[in-house]
């Protein structure tokens, strides 16, 4: 059936459900994930305290949020708090280098390598993986482990990465759509916990 055979009642009844499902799957991310959240935020607060950083990894529309979640960290999330920027890389952002590694050498490897180049003992890893089965994803995790560098996994219920990190963010759901979207309310949630730690009164 395609969208001229869908009456407008129904249309809009999907419009609606799909609401309240998304919202449903952030309501219950709110009592099952509020302690790893939380003690995610104070890694974080407490690296970058020591002078440490946050480096970010994930694909598709997890490495937007990679990019979105270092924009709020380096620059400012609440106006009514004045900060310096934070150090924040998200290591979806270079093309150059994404594009070049894996036409000479392979995909699975591109995080992996920046986190081995970039990353020190002390920093602090966010891998951003809704199916936690990205191979790129887990080697970026094993790269930063050997380096003694903490890490933080936001996914879904499924995957190997949850197993793998030294904090996981699991959003109660498969539907890959609604936990992209409960992961952005986290990554805010999280960048605002930072700044209160760091800044707040």
């Amino acid at each position: 059936m395609d969208n001229s055979e869908l009456s407008e009642a129904s249309q809009l009844d999907f419009v609606k459900r799909t609401f309240i499902q998304s919202a449903d799957v952030q309501t219950n991310a709110a009592d099952s994930c509020a302690t790893e959240i939380l003690s995610a935020a104070k890694l974080i607060s407490d690296a970058l305290q020591r002078g440490n950083k946050v480096l970010l990894c994930g694909n598709g529309g997890s490495a937007a949020d990679c990019q979105h979640m270092a924009t709020e960290l380096l620059s400012q999330i609440d106006r009514e708090i004045e900060r310096p920027g934070l150090a924040a890389i998200a290591l979806t952002a270079d093309t150059t280098f994404i594009t070049a590694y894996s036409n000479d050498f392979e995909y699975n490897g591109v995080f992996e390598r920046q986190v081995n180049a970039l990353g020190t003992a002390g920093d602090v890893l966010i891998a951003i993986s809704t199916s936690g089965e990205s191979a790129n994803i887990l080697k970026a995790v094993e790269a930063a482990s050997n380096k003694d560098i903490s890490t933080i996994g936001l996914t879904g219920l499924s995957g190997k990465l949850k197993s793998l990190v030294n904090i996981s963010v699991e959003i109660p759901s498969d539907n890959v759509q609604f936990i992209q979207e409960a992961h952005i309310v986290t990554e805010h949630i999280i960048c605002m916990l930072v700044e209160k730690y760091l800044f707040g009164e």
